[in-house]
């Protein structure tokens, strides 16, 4: 599918870029674009890769003008720019709505200008049964993608989305903060060690992703069935990996937070298909005449009930420490600790 093909991907210095990246360098794809606003990073990676199949462009997706430049002769786009932190998010819910609601827009709208093949929106557990504000904008721009689906025809430009939870030691998340906390010889600081959230490392991540490429129709939302683990039992697994004792501080649950995460919802499990390592949920394309909303109902349900981190495999400590060891970080983290 992608051999001699032109891949970007917006927001593509962040973690998910680099891994999508790191997949693609060495196949036949033709050239890989890595669009972000980050000029320090992209000179960082500039330096990290150097490889001539890489193009690098300097842009914002709030700036549509910038993203329609960067999208000549494109023909797969990953749209991965997004405000993902949930303090930042909560204390500033409006440029979440920018870069992660109309940000969305702006990339789509181009794409389908470009006439570009296939474009896939990255969303997250936090969408369902939102509470945050990141989670409330990512929820409304699935809802912008389906919306957006629905105006060109999947031969031309298919657009469709995928959902999925905590990605390990992905920039901002908690296993390289206790690291650094086991560093520092300070206590695992854990909101509530009950507390369960879906796990998956950035390959499963972009594996996710690549299987929706292949399987997905327009509109369509994609979900991986994906392992969960208590907070407590992650903080465990990693003091055990470094053979440390450090003390776990419960801080409690901060403002917009839950106790475990949705990733397919009660009401989407009505239309919702399983297909066996995944789950697709498709658009409602209905016309737009408004009282078949009103007069014609869903009228056979299916067997899926709710999919979250609650009912879903809870892995043990030694699986989850099975998991950690799969990735470069943890494993030059662990080189180092054993070397000082």
């Amino acid at each position: 599918m992608f051999k001699n093909k032109t891949i970007l991907i917006t927001g593509g210095t962040g973690s998910f870029g680099n891994a999508v990246l790191e997949r693609f360098l060495d196949t036949e794809v033709a050239e890989i674009r890595i669009f972000s606003r980050d000029e320090k990073k992209q000179d960082d990676m500039r330096h990290f890769y150097k490889n001539d199949k890489i193009k690098y462009y300097i842009g914002d997706v709030r700036d549509y003008r910038s993203i329609r430049d960067s999208l000549n002769g494109v023909d797969f786009v990953f749209s991965a720019a997004a405000l993902k932190q949930v303090p930042s998010c909560e204390f500033f819910p409006m440029e979440a709505v920018k870069t992660n609601v109309i940000g969305t827009d702006n990339v789509l709208t181009a794409c389908i200008n470009a006439g570009v093949r296939k474009v896939i929106c990255l969303s997250t557990d936090k969408a369902a049964y939102p509470i945050n504000a990141m989670g409330t904008s990512k929820a409304m721009m699935e809802k912008v993608f389906v919306a957006k689906s629905r105006t060109v025809t999947e031969d031309k430009t298919l657009i469709c989305g995928t959902r999925y939870g905590n990605v390990l030691c992905s920039r901002g998340s908690v296993v390289p903060l206790f690291v650094e906390q086991i560093k520092a010889g300070k206590p695992l600081t854990v909101t509530e060690p009950s507390m369960t959230r879906f796990i998956m490392t950035l390959d499963e991540a972009v594996d996710l992703v690549l299987y929706a490429y292949e399987h997905a129709h327009t509109g369509d939302i994609l979900v991986q069935k994906a392992p969960a683990s208590t907070i407590g039992d992650l903080a465990l697994a990693v003091k055990d990996l470094f053979g440390v004792e450090n003390d776990t501080r419960t801080i409690g649950i901060r403002h917009g937070e839950k106790m475990y995460e949705t990733l397919l919802t009660n009401e989407e499990c009505a239309h919702a298909i399983d297909l066996g390592n995944f789950y697709r949920v498709p658009a409602d394309n209905r016309d737009l005449n408004y009282d078949k909303y009103f007069t014609d109902g869903n009228g056979k349900r299916t067997t899926i009930t709710e999919f979250n981190s609650s009912n879903t495999e809870l892995l043990t400590v030694a699986q989850i420490k099975e998991k950690l060891l799969t990735l470069k970080y943890i494993r030059d983290e662990l080189k180092a600790w054993e070397s000082r």
